[in-house]
């Protein structure tokens, strides 16, 4: 797949509550650029979401786009925050990107984003000084 595919979305069921979807990719493969060699990995997307969800085979599908790219994994990391932020519009959303080791060293990329701010961030620590947390964000003052 040379394009990444549509990403669909369905009506959040309950917008007026918070609440935390955390989606797996335990199978994710990607290329490394420098080597072309396959680099394996899993990819955590954890969200709280607003007015709509993402649908979970056209996700798959988006993931699997990814499997003959070139990419290093810190680009990789906040290329999918940028596209679902663009796709789904949620209150905070955060993506682990855990890859397998490779010549001994393993990689944790996280990068978060938080609708109050407006900010994406990266890390390579899960949370961030002075943050609440995931799924403590609040919209508009509801919880």
């Amino acid at each position: 797949m040379s394009e990444k595919p549509q990403l669909e979305l369905f009506d959040n069921p309950s917008p007026k509550r918070n609440y935390c979807i955390t989606i797996r990719c335990p199978e994710f493969t990607s290329v490394c650029p420098k080597t072309a060699q396959p680099d394996f990995g899993e990819i955590t997307i954890e969200y709280c979401p607003d007015k709509t969800c993402i649908e979970l085979k056209s996700l798959k599908l988006y993931m699997q786009s990814y499997r003959n790219k070139g990419i290093f994994y810190e680009a990789l990391t906040n290329q999918i925050l940028d596209d679902l932020i663009v796709a789904c519009k949620p209150r905070w959303m955060k993506i682990t990107s855990r890859f397998t080791p490779r010549g001994g060293i393993t990689t944790d990329v996280v990068a978060e984003y938080s609708k109050d701010t407006g900010v994406a961030r990266a890390s390579s620590s899960p949370r961030f000084a002075g943050e609440a947390g995931p799924c403590k964000h609040t919209n508009s003052g509801q919880r």
